[in-house]
């Protein structure tokens, strides 16, 4: 019986720490749910619209953009119809239409598409299509596969609807008539007049949207480096390298020597970045100071750029050389261009 009263005190204290716990856990859960609750709230806090696109003459894609974006449309409709615009543009020496053809005189394009659930599509090495960028929307939403390449992404845009048209301009095929005249060529560094070229003018173009439910889609578009071997395919069209969304953080696409972009995957690269807390603009530096590290004094005639966004609508950029410039467009504002910050201040002397 003496053991009983020590026994019986236990069993109560038990019960009555049994009870406190029980309640300590259901204030943690009703913690929690409202914890949760309140992310939600902020995810959401930005409700767009918003588009990003690389290079300032992409003021009149974003403006296309911009146009399915107010109406209420979806931001992977706002990206396609955006990177229409470059596409079929003859003046556009990087892009669709009146792109520099490879070595052969060939002009084939790459192009990749992502929305906000994940699905993607590309191709590669495209021939004769004006929009490279439905092609790859057609590739996500109508088949198995994320990539078709070559041929056989001809032969499919064809059976789909799609015609025949020849790319090269006669501008074009004199450029690349003149650089027969000494095919210098170097995979390694920017060509001088590639790098000439992107002075003036522009590159690929790579376009992020943010709609007004807050999904963000994204899409890449190329008629990849002027005068490279047939058959070359550089970052554009790989998703994770050229362009990369995960709706419940941000998205990223970049411009610029492709297979230094493919190296560090960098789209994916700096996704993940903000994905660690840091902001659109430091997440693209990081992934430029990777390609500075791995291409040392090389990285000096090396320009990428890239283009970020956030689940908060803050937009980032950063490039290796100077001159890289954006364009956006959101709510409230008018268009705007932007020069990014650059790890090196100028370019080599020619």
């Amino acid at each position: 019986m003496k053991d009983e009263k020590p026994h019986s005190l236990d069993r109560r204290q038990f019960i009555s720490s049994s009870a406190l716990v029980a309640a300590g856990l259901l204030l943690t859960q009703s913690a929690c749910e409202k914890k949760e609750s309140d992310s939600t709230v902020n995810e959401a806090s930005f409700k767009g619209p918003l588009v990003v696109s690389t290079w300032a003459p992409n003021v009149k894609a974003n403006a296309a953009a911009w146009k399915v974006l107010e109406a209420g449309g979806s931001a992977l409709d706002a990206v396609e119809q955006g990177v229409y615009i470059p596409e079929a543009d003859p003046e556009d020496s990087s892009v669709g239409l009146g792109g520099l053809p490879d070595r052969d005189g060939k002009v084939t394009l790459d192009a990749c598409i992502m929305d906000h659930n994940g699905n993607c599509g590309a191709v590669l090495a495209l021939e004769n299509i004006l929009h490279p960028i439905s092609v790859a929307r057609m590739v996500m939403e109508k088949t198995a596969h994320v990539m078709l390449a070559g041929a056989g992404a001809l032969k499919f845009a064809l059976e789909n609807g799609f015609e025949a048209v020849d790319l090269l301009t006669p501008e074009s095929e004199k450029a690349w008539k003149e650089w027969l005249e000494d095919s210098e060529y170097d995979p390694s560094i920017t060509p001088e007049k590639i790098m000439q070229r992107i002075k003036e003018s522009h590159d690929t173009i790579g376009m992020l949207a943010i709609d007004k439910n807050s999904d963000i889609s994204g899409a890449c578009s190329t008629s990849g480096m002027a005068f490279k071997l047939a058959g070359r395919v550089g970052d554009s069209p790989i998703i994770g390298a050229g362009l990369f969304v995960d709706n419940e953080v941000g998205a990223a696409t970049g411009t610029g020597v492709g297979e230094e972009v493919v190296r560090i995957c960098g789209a994916h690269t700096i996704v993940e970045q903000m994905r660690m807390g840091k902001s659109p603009a430091d997440a693209c530096k990081e992934a430029i100071r990777r390609i500075i590290q791995h291409n040392g004094d090389k990285a000096q005639r090396l320009q990428v750029g890239f283009i970020a966004i956030n689940k908060d609508g803050e937009i980032g950029a950063y490039s290796t050389l100077p001159e890289f410039s954006y364009a956006v467009q959101q709510s409230g504002k008018e268009p705007e261009v932007f020069k990014s910050d650059s790890w090196f201040d100028k370019w080599p002397e020619d």
